[in-house]
C-alpha cells in the first residue's frame, strides 16, 4: 500500500473532525477550529505529495457526509478539500531550469501560488454568500437570521440585552457590504497561513521536497493589478454580482498587502534599524488597520515604477524571511 494512502486518510479524518467541531462552542473557538481545519491536509500534501492531500480531501468529504449531511460534505469539499489539493500540487510543480545551470530545477513561483489562493478565496467568498441566499432579498434575510442567532447566543452568555429591531437592521446593512471582502480576506489568510505553517513543519521534519522559497522576493504575474482594477470596477454593479466582485477585490487587495510586507522585509535586509522598522510596521497593522494595509498595498502596486524595486532572487532558495 502506498504510504500516502494511510497518511491521507488520517489527515482527512482529523481535518473533518476539526471542521465538524467548528459548529459548536464559543464563537472564537469555532473560528479557530475552522481556521485550522485544513492544516492536517496541508501537512499530508507537503509531506507525502499532493495525492495524500487528495486522499485527505476525499476522506474528509465522506466523513462530513456521514456525521453531518450531504450539504456539509459539499461545503467541506469545496472549502477545505479542493483548495488544499490545488495549492499542494502547485507548490511542488517544477521543471528543469535553462541550460547551463547544472541541472537546477525551477519551481512554481510562489507569487503565482498566492494569486491562485486569492482567486480561490474570492470564489469561496461567493460560495459563502450563496449559502446565505441566491439573490439580494434572500441574502439579506439569511444574513439577518445568522446575525440574530449568533449574537443572541453570545449576548445571552455574557448577560447582555438582545438586539432590538433597529439595531439588527443596521447591523445587517453594514454586514451585507462588508461580508464579501471580509470573508475573502479570511479565506485567503486561512489558506496561506496553513500552507506556510505546514511548510515550516514539513521543512523541520526533513520531508520538504523543494527548497524554502525567498518569500521576501515574491512577485506577482503581470496583469494582476489589471485584474484588481477590473474587479473593483465590477463592484459598482448592483445586486449580487457587485457583492461577488467585492469578494475578489478583498482577496486581491489582501494579496497586495502581503506583497507590500514582502517589499519591506526585502528592502530592510542588512539595515541596523530593521527590527525597529518591522516592529513599527506590524504595530501599525494592528492599531491603524486598514490605513496601514492600504499603504502597503499601494506600495506593492507602485513597485514597478518606484525606486524600491527588488531584484529577482539569485537562486531557487533563499533566506526564510
Amino acid at each position: 500500500m502506498p504510504t500516502y494512502l494511510p497518511i491521507g486518510l488520517g489527515a482527512g479524518l482529523a481535518a473533518a473532525v476539526l471542521f465538524a467541531s467548528a459548529s459548536t462552542g464559543p464563537l472564537i473557538a469555532r473560528f479557530l477550529l475552522f481556521f485550522l481545519a485544513s492544516l492536517p491536509a496541508f501537512l499530508a500534501g507537503l509531506g507525502w505529495g499532493w495525492r495524500a492531500s487528495l486522499v485527505a480531501a476525499l476522506a474528509g468529504t465522506v466523513l462530513a457526509a456521514v456525521i453531518s449531511s450531504g450539504f456539509s460534505a459539499l461545503i467541506y469539499g469545496l472549502s477545505q478539500g479542493a483548495p488544499v489539493v490545488v495549492l499542494t500540487y502547485l507548490a511542488y510543480l517544477n521543471r528543469p531550469a535553462s541550460e547551463g545551470t547544472g541541472g537546477a530545477v525551477e519551481w512554481y513561483p510562489i507569487g503565482r501560488l498566492v494569486i491562485w489562493a486569492a482567486v480561490m478565496a474570492g470564489g469561496l467568498s461567493v460560495l459563502s454568500l450563496s449559502v446565505l441566499g441566491s439573490d439580494m432579498p434572500a441574502l439579506r434575510a439569511g444574513l439577518k437570521t445568522f446575525i440574530e442567532r449568533t449574537l443572541s447566543g453570545e449576548l445571552s452568555q455574557l448577560g447582555g440585552k438582545p438586539l432590538d429591531t433597529a439595531q439588527l437592521e443596521t447591523l445587517t446593512d453594514i454586514a451585507l457590504y462588508l461580508l464579501p471582502a471580509a470573508s475573502a480576506v479570511s479565506w485567503l489568510s486561512g489558506l496561506l497561513f496553513n500552507l506556510w505553517l505546514a511548510g515550516r513543519i514539513t521543512l523541520a521534519s526533513g520531508r520538504m521536497a523543494r527548497p524554502w522559497p525567498d518569500l521576501a522576493a515574491v512577485t506577482f504575474p503581470q496583469g494582476t493589478s489589471l485584474a484588481l482594477a477590473a474587479a473593483t470596477g465590477a463592484t459598482f454593479i448592483s445586486g449580487f454580482a457587485g457583492l461577488a466582485a467585492a469578494g475578489f477585490v478583498g482577496a486581491l487587495f489582501m494579496a497586495y498587502v502581503l506583497l507590500g510586507l514582502a517589499i519591506v522585509h526585502y528592502t530592510t535586509r542588512g539595515k541596523p534599524w530593521r527590527p525597529f522598522a518591522l516592529f513599527a510596521l506590524y504595530a501599525a497593522l494592528m492599531l491603524l488597520n486598514p490605513w496601514s494595509g492600504l499603504g502597503l498595498a499601494l506600495m506593492a502596486l507602485m513597485e514597478p515604477f518606484a525606486p524600491w524595486r527588488r531584484k529577482p532572487p539569485a537562486s531557487p532558495g533563499g533566506p526564510p524571511t
